[in-house]
């Protein structure tokens, strides 16, 4: 019998206010996720700036770029540059660009960082770097390590994967000079140039 009661007036305004507010809540949900989604870049973005940095068909770029993107997503910003480096064994890595971000200005960061491993030979490179969960703008500057196993070379670019907490970075280089072997090390990003890189 007390299921078929009526609801009072009360309880009628009570559940529809619960409604409503699960109703605005789940709207907000959504909101957020398509403004965070809309802070992002997505993969042709990326393919299409990428291409014009480095002065190669998209083509080529697309394949380090949907590596990136298959291990880690829609980055939220991007750092596009110039860099130098060198080892024997202990090796050097200077770096300077632009940060870019949607609705921010763009913004000069400096990196340099040293490296140890088996590792020989010097370069200078364009590298454009994929920026992950950046939040605030001075977040950049701090070190990021590199994970290991992470070098890919995929049609002439070499990539690599670096991390700090819940920031990730992916830079893409390409230029001239040649280097190779294995090498653990960090990168370290500032707002002015460091001539030591530690």
């Amino acid at each position: 019998m007390t299921d078929n009661k009526k609801l009072s007036r009360r309880e009628a305004l009570t559940q529809g206010a619960g409604g409503a507010m699960s109703l605005a809540a789940a709207l907000a949900l959504v909101n957020e996720t398509a403004t965070a989604a809309d802070d992002t870049y997505t993969e042709p973005e990326i393919v299409r700036i990428a291409s014009d940095f480095f002065g190669m068909t998209s083509q080529a770029v697309a394949k380090a770029v949907s590596r990136i993107f298959r291990d880690l997503g829609r980055p939220n910003a991007y750092i596009t540059g110039e860099e130098a480096s060198g080892a024997i064994a202990v090796g050097l890595r200077y770096g300077s660009g632009h940060m870019t971000r949607k609705g921010y200005k763009r913004m000069k960061v400096y990196w340099q960082g040293p490296s140890i491993g088996f590792d020989i030979g010097a370069n200078a490179s364009k590298c454009f770097t994929l920026v992950y969960q950046i939040r605030r703008q001075e977040e950049i500057f701090q070190r990021y390590p590199g994970l290991e196993g992470t070098y890919y070379f995929i049609a002439g670019i070499g990539v690599n994967y670096q991390r700090s907490g819940r920031i990730s970075l992916a830079p893409m280089r390409t230029g001239l000079g040649v280097r190779a072997g294995v090498n653990a090390g960090y990168l370290s990003y500032t707002r002015e140039r460091n001539i030591l890189p530690f």
